[in-house]
């Protein structure tokens, strides 16, 4: 196990009807917020009128600002930028998914800096300083909700790039599952591929003697696996719903990364797709995962058939661990496809003329990856495996 620091200072408030104190808790921080928002959802199913009379019983100004898509775009965060700086804003109060989430993290970054906020996506600037940010979560998927990242696509260039910073994790989430129950099934399936990336980034690691949050993973993981069918068949499940939405946020916090290396080329690699065809974020991750896993599992096969044993409960071939490790590799696929999800990039529609623009940009800063260093070759191969 590796040295480490973990503090994670998010103030968690979950359950039912638990956003009815969003204006307690802004009112700690702020007089006045950008309420930032997607699409009309939170108007349609009543969401946006509860937030908004919690706020003013409160005694909070509320200034809007709607109209994130998902992979956030950076004009709509200079946008925000500017209104922030105009009207004063204390804080950023973020309702959706990870996409809103993402945007108001931008935004905050972008507020206290001089130049273009940018700056910070491409590494030439370091965050000192952040708008504080809340948080009343609508998707579970992104852990964003609690993480220290955010990512956010610029399409003059078609680039996805990250930012990270202890700064920008929000200073409260409220989880309410019962905001996720008018989900359509695909944004719950997406949510979930999502949710068991972040885990196996952190799970796939060389890092020895890490046997806590090896558990602490693949009991997330199996959380998932079990609670995403339920919730698709029945969208009212609260249970399921429940399981589903905390452990989004416990696999992207840092816990389960303590002690450990972690990966990240998968998301490195996706979001090369994300960037540019747009697609799903949480579906572009189904297809390219189990690529990656094709690819690389042959460094460790120990691990990858501790995974196919205890993840996905399958009896272990003693003599031929590669059989046992390619039988988890087949059954993520799998269960990917059973939640509706596409496997492949045929399935996104996705061609094959641009592997290596894609797999060139992925690696435009080195090789990617930490359990296995992979180059633009190595990228383009995953790509090929990905493709049907």
């Amino acid at each position: 196990m590796l040295n480490f620091n973990f503090q994670n200072e998010t103030k968690i408030i979950f359950g039912k009807e638990q956003e009815s104190k969003v204006g307690k808790e802004v009112k700690k921080y702020a007089d006045k917020v950008l309420l930032h928002y997607g699409g009309g959802s939170i108007k349609r199913f009543g969401t946006y009128d509860g937030i908004i009379n919690s706020l003013k019983e409160a005694g909070v100004e509320v200034v809007e600002l709607g109209g994130v898509k998902p992979n956030p775009r950076l004009g709509l965060i200079k946008e925000g930028i500017e209104i922030c700086r105009k009207e004063d804003i204390d804080l950023i109060l973020a309702v959706g998914g990870g996409s809103v989430i993402d945007s108001a993290k931008s935004i905050a970054v972008g507020v206290p800096y001089a130049g273009d906020v940018w700056d910070f996506f491409l590494g030439k600037e370091k965050i000192s300083k952040a708008v504080p940010v809340g948080v009343v979560l609508t998707i579970p998927a992104a852990g964003s909700e609690s993480s220290s990242g955010a990512v956010v696509t610029k399409m003059d260039g078609q680039l996805k790039r990250s930012i990270g910073s202890s700064l920008i994790r929000p200073k409260f989430a409220i989880l309410n599952p019962e905001l996720t129950t008018t989900l359509p099934n695909y944004q719950t399936a997406c949510g979930a591929a999502d949710i068991m990336a972040h885990v196996m980034e952190r799970y796939f690691t060389n890092t020895e003697n890490v046997d806590l949050t090896d558990r602490l993973a693949e009991s997330t993981l199996k959380t998932v696996i079990k609670n995403t069918p339920l919730a698709i068949k029945e969208n009212e499940n609260y249970a399921a719903r429940a399981e589903v939405m905390w452990a989004s946020t416990i696999a992207h916090n840092g816990l389960l990364g303590t002690g450990r290396e972690e990966d990240w080329s998968s998301h490195l690699i996706e979001h090369e797709l994300s960037g540019i065809y747009d697609v799903a974020h949480g579906a572009g991750l189904a297809v390219v995962f189990p690529a990656w896993m094709e690819y690389v599992y042959q460094h460790d096969l120990e691990r990858f058939a501790q995974f196919a044993v205890r993840v996905w409960d399958l009896d272990p071939d003693f003599k031929d661990l590669e059989w046992t490790a390619r039988q988890g590799i087949k059954k993520t696929r799998e269960f990917f496809a059973s939640i509706g999800l596409p496997v492949t990039l045929a399935e996104l529609d996705i061609p094959a003329d641009r592997l290596k623009e894609m797999a060139d940009k992925c690696t435009a800063q080195g090789p990617v990856g930490n359990f296995v260093k992979l180059s633009s070759e190595d990228v383009v191969n995953i790509y090929k495996l990905a493709l049907k």
